[in-house]
């Protein structure tokens, strides 16, 4: 095997990705694996990275796409779990080490941030798992502390009678939130947005039309929740539209709101009631921060993929690694343009 490969790179935050093809060939360090990547997806955080800096931390040049599917080709130390030439998905890593993302012909992967992917499921339908799954797991069952349906506290929770609410049903992370929910039997499930038939196949009780201003759509939400709700989770909405939600959870039992864009505090005056109070709390989507909940999650993975428990979201594909195709993705990104998940095929 060659000593280096083709990637493509953010050398300078707020520029443009460049290609390179001479970047080294990482090796695989204790608890993960080589894999010769086949599709790297591409997600709104990538473009964040990009222009703004986000998990740069200094850390120049940066391979982008924590979405990876690829065949093993090496395994490091320890690794009993996983052979080579087994196919897997895994989520990358935004700490320090061995580069880990989809933007490169070979990448490592941590055994506990992976799975093996069933026959019965493509490559870019497993690719539209890691960053869009883990992040409602997190918020769900780490966040809103619902016990994990495959944890030993899991028998004693009152799934049936818990109400979750959902804003954002039409994001990737809401439409894999859903299916979470529905993974645990939580008995409401009550989404803000996104289309209704999808959504409730995936397992929603009840999809409100998110148009029609904030005083109709709270209504809308009172009528199905009353005053109930203790756990929401706003998939999409920056803190001024997240009044919206605070205002929905019950106001004699303290209500929590996981929120996935933590981009400033919300205003309190403008939440009523609440006389039990509520929690505003921020949800970090990486299997490598909260491995306590993702580890045994990507172990069950192949079993819900093949039971039809989990069901892969829409995507495209672009064919290609080049720096024109990556670029071209986040630019739509960058510029409000709608975008479905993309997927580029090495």
């Amino acid at each position: 095997m060659a000593s280096t490969q083709k990637a493509v790179l953010l050398t300078e935050v707020g520029k443009p990705l460049v290609l390179v093809n001479d970047l080294p060939i990482p090796r695989p360090g204790p608890q993960q694996v080589q894999l010769k990547v086949s599709v790297a997806g591409l997600n709104p955080h990538d473009q964040k990275t990009r222009d703004m800096g986000l998990f740069v931390n200094d850390d120049l040049p940066k391979i982008l796409a924590s979405d990876i599917v690829g065949i093993v080709t090496k395994l490091g130390e320890g690794v009993s779990s996983i052979a080579v030439g087994e196919r897997i998905v895994s989520q990358g890593s935004q700490f320090p080490g061995p580069p880990q993302n989809g933007l490169q012909e070979f990448a490592v992967a941590d055994v506990g941030a992976s799975s093996r992917i069933p026959d019965s499921i493509t490559d870019d339908e497993a690719a539209t798992l890691p960053t869009n799954i883990i992040a409602p797991l997190v918020a769900l069952f780490d966040t809103l502390q619902i016990p994990a349906p495959w944890s030993g506290k899991s028998k004693n929770f009152d799934y049936a009678n818990t109400t979750l609410l959902v804003v954002g049903g039409g994001s990737n992370c809401g439409k894999f939130g859903v299916q979470l929910a529905k993974l645990a039997d939580i008995g409401k499930i009550v989404v803000v947005g996104g289309n209704e038939a999808e959504l409730k196949g995936f397992g929603a009780t009840h999809v409100l039309d998110r148009h029609g201003g904030y005083d109709v759509v709270l209504d809308r939400i009172i009528a199905v929740v009353g005053d109930n709700l203790v756990y929401a989770f706003d998939a999409i909405q920056p803190p001024e539209g997240q009044i919206l939600t605070l205002n929905a959870l019950s106001n004699h039992k303290k209500g929590v709101l996981a929120r996935l864009l933590p981009l400033g505090p919300v205003d309190e005056s403008r939440v009523q009631g609440k006389k039990a109070g509520f929690e505003v709390r921020d949800v970090f989507g990486s299997s490598h921060a909260k491995p306590d909940v993702s580890k045994r999650f990507w172990e069950l993975v192949p079993g819900y993929l093949e039971a039809g428990k989990i069901k892969p979201i829409g995507y495209v594909a672009k064919q290609g690694l080049t720096a024109e195709n990556v670029n071209e993705i986040l630019d739509a990104y960058r510029d409000g343009k709608a975008v479905t998940k993309t997927h580029i095929h090495l």
